[in-house]
Formats: structure tokens, C-alpha cells, sequence
């Protein structure tokens, strides 16, 4: 039965769409470079180089449109310190300050991987950077990765949990959004780090891997959605009636089709890899796009 709501919408538009886009991005990037470092051979370090080099710009951008959302510049640093003291700011029981203070520790994190990888990759010289990129060779950094993983995977789903806890309809009738913006947010992590490795030929060994690894994200993601639909009840309608049905068949096309593309590689010859993960990412928007705006509408 629908929970009663007694909050007004918070009409949030397209920067809050793309805040979630990309916070999940950035999330399931980490969590990717870190399992080709954990579970993967030396041939995957140039996999994993580029989904350390592209989690902290993807990430950057996220407060940047929480700023532009919120209309003020500083509204966003005062959900991080006093605004008379000067003092930080940790509010347990609010969801915007709790992902706040995320979105600072993770950029820790991905801001100390994006060096890493600099310093591995060579990309630019600097005997301190080049000493930085032997971090992932100890103990340390293995330690290091996990952590700013378990970051990773808390951005990527705390973008659905918020909607969730904010007391409105279609977002806290269910409980599946955590979990289905965290497989949506890897699944385009993988697409995107596919695309950018074939300007790399010494990552064509990952590309099987990543494959492998996307082809169960979207299966995730589709049983999740399924659920969802369910969990709704009588309020599926709100969420499929009228022009939504349109958005809902951009998902389906956005992980279906590279669904079959991976687990069939003869369909490369009607669908090139490079549209597969295009249309991944577009079923990722989209998929955020039709959660946040028809619950509004």
C-alpha cells in the first residue's frame, strides 16, 4: 500500500538529473579501476588507469551543479561547516549533509587514485608523481582502493536513497532505487571506460572483462527495475502513463541491446561496441531522467 505523503515536491530539474548521472559515473568508476587492480592482471593497469584518471573529473562536476541547484554558491559549503563559526558540520540525520561530506571523502579518495594514475601512466614527468604511481604496489594502496571504493559505491547509490527517504510518491514507495542507481551507475562506468580504452591498444585485454562485468550490471539493473515497477503498486501508472512510456523504451533499448551485443558477439556485426556503450549511457540517463521527473509530474 502507498506510504502517505506530506512533503511538497521538490521540483528538482536537470541539474539534479545530471548531478545523479554523473555522481554515479564517478562512484562506479573507482569501484571498477579498483577491481581490475584487485582481481585483474598487469595487462588491466592501463584499464585501470583510466577509470582512476576519469572518476575525479566526473566527480568535480557534481558540486558544481548542487551549487547551480541551489541557487547560492555558499549553500552548498554551509552543509559542510558553519556559516558563523567556521566549524564543520556533520549532520547525521540529514541526507544532504550526509552526501555532502561524502562527496568531500570520496574526492579524497579519487583525487589521490586520479595522481596515481598520472604518475603510473606517465603522463607527466615529475619524480614525485612517478613515486606516487608505485602506490598501488603495497599494501597501503590496496588498502586505499577498498576504501575509496566503499566511497565509490556509497555516491553511486546514495543518489537513489535520497530519493527515497524524501517522503514522496513513486521515490519512497519502494526500496529498490539504492540498489538500481548502483548497478545503472556501474554499468555506465564500464560502458564509458570501453569506449575510451579502445584508443588504447595495449587495454584490448580488459575489453572481455569489462564486458563480462557490464553484461551482469545490466542484468542487475533489469531485475531491479522489474522489482521496482512492482514494488509501485497503483502507482506504476504515474510512472509509465503517457509520454514516460517513451523514456522507459529508451531504458530498455539502453541495456537490452548491449545486453545481446555482449552476450552474442556476432551481434557486433549489426551493432558496433562503440554504439552498444553510447546507448548504455543514454539508458543511464534516461533511467534517472523518468525516476526523478515522472514522480514530479
Amino acid at each position: 500500500m502507498p506510504n502517505e505523503h506530506f512533503v511538497v515536491p521538490p521540483n528538482w530539474e536537470w541539474y539534479i538529473l545530471l548531478y545523479f548521472f554523473f555522481a554515479g559515473l564517478a562512484g562506479g568508476a573507482f569501484v571498477i579501476g579498483t577491481m581490475l587492480r584487485l582481481f585483474g592482471t598487469a595487462a588491466d593497469w592501463v584499464a585501470s588507469r583510466i577509470a582512476f584518471l576519469i572518476s575525479l573529473p566526473l566527480l568535480l562536476i557534481c558540486p558544481i551543479l548542487l551549487t547551480l541547484d541551489l541557487g547560492k554558491p555558499l549553500d552548498f559549503w554551509h552543509m559542510l561547516f558553519n556559516a558563523n563559526t567556521g566549524t564543520p558540520v556533520f549532520k547525521t540525520w540529514s541526507p544532504m549533509s550526509l552526501g555532502a561530506w561524502a562527496l568531500l571523502v570520496f574526492g579524497f579518495f579519487s583525487f589521490g587514485m586520479f595522481l596515481v594514475a598520472l604518475g603510473e601512466g606517465d603522463y607527466l614527468r615529475s619524480r614525485a608523481l612517478s613515486r606516487v604511481g608505485r602506490l598501488p604496489t603495497n599494501v597501503f594502496g590496496l588498502v586505499f582502493m577498498v576504501i575509496g571504493s566503499i566511497f565509490g559505491i556509497f555516491i553511486a547509490a546514495y543518489t537513489g536513497v535520497l530519493l527515497a527517504v524524501s517522503n514522496q510518491p513513486v521515490w519512497s514507495d519502494t526500496w529498490t532505487l539504492g540498489g538500481l542507481f548502483l548497478a545503472s551507475g556501474l554499468s555506465g562506468a564500464a560502458a564509458t571506460i570501453m569506449l575510451l580504452n579502445r584508443r588504447q591498444p595495449e587495454a584490448t585485454a580488459t575489453g572481455p572483462k569489462l564486458m563480462e562485468a557490464d553484461r551482469y550490471f545490466i542484468i542487475i539493473e533489469l531485475i531491479l527495475i522489474a522489482i521496482f515497477l512492482i514494488t509501485l503498486g497503483r502507482l506504476v501508472t504515474k510512472v509509465l502513463g503517457g509520454a514516460w512510456i517513451l523514456l522507459w523504451l529508451v531504458v530498455l533499448v539502453g541495456t537490452l541491446v548491449p545486453l545481446l551485443v555482449e552476450w552474442r558477439p556476432r551481434w557486433t556485426r549489426q551493432v558496433s561496441p562503440v554504439l552498444a556503450s553510447v546507448l548504455v549511457l543514454v539508458g543511464v540517463l534516461a533511467l534517472r531522467a523518468v525516476i526523478i521527473f515522472s514522480a514530479q509530474a
